[in-house]
């Protein structure tokens, strides 16, 4: 990947992970052209996967809703599983973040870690209805299964325990801790929560993965380092 593709992809992620559209404007017009196209199939696609169910949303519902050609629909992803695959790409992008952070020495990894965990509770927090769509969808096909095992749950992890060994590196971390297997717990304490969130939906997603992490947090943190409230 060139250096200039990777900063655009870069770019345009951090463009979906908000509301707005100024992380695009270093793009070429061309390049900020397509980058909205695809952010506005993405978008549409969430709202009706929310709406109506992942099962019950097609390619022509999507390419509908967004105002594009089917054509168009294909020329940015492969199936409507792989729209589920820029999600993925999102909450990965705040793990090699938060590596990058937890590599930088400025922050302590209990603060990098609590970071990651609530932005991570961003997108899927939108709605109960959307984290209920989005959770389903990984149930109901086998093709979103392999995109989020190979993204989260592959490369996600490895970048994780990355960040655990630093935080060992530390003492942050208990040191007996195997840490592929904390990374683990992170990913299960995380997915756990938007499980149980969207079935009740009150209070916001935020305030569940707060106390969610700070429980994780007691389970891992070296003696004397507990997390200060």
């Amino acid at each position: 990947m060139s250096k200039g593709h990777a900063s655009s992809s870069a770019a345009f992620f951090r463009a979906l992970a908000s509301d707005t559209l100024p992380p695009l404007q270093g793009m070429g017009r061309r390049q900020r052209h397509s980058a909205e196209t695809r952010m506005r199939l993405f978008r549409c696609a969430l709202q009706l996967f929310a709406e109506r169910g992942y099962p019950n949303v097609t390619v022509e519902d999507i390419t509908e809703a967004a105002d594009v050609g089917k054509g168009t629909f294909f020329n940015y992803f492969e199936s409507k599983d792989h729209v589920l695959s820029v999600m993925a790409e999102i909450q990965l992008g705040k793990v090699r973040e938060a590596l990058t952070m937890a590599k930088g020495g400025e922050q302590t990894i209990c603060s990098v870690l609590h970071h990651l965990f609530l932005r991570s509770a961003d997108e899927p927090g939108r709605s109960p209805d959307l984290a209920r769509a989005l959770l389903s969808s990984f149930l109901a096909s086998e093709g979103v299964r392999r995109l989020m095992a190979h993204t989260l749950a592959s490369e996600g992890r490895k970048m994780l325990a990355q960040i655990v060994a630093e935080g060992q590196k530390r003492r942050e971390i208990d040191p007996r801790l195997t840490q592929e297997k904390v990374a683990l717990q992170i990913q299960q304490a995380f997915m756990g929560t938007l499980l149980l969130w969207s079935l009740e939906g009150k209070p916001a997603l935020q305030a569940w993965a707060e106390e969610s992490f700070h429980n994780f947090w007691r389970a891992v943190a070296a003696s004397g380092k507990e997390l200060k409230r």
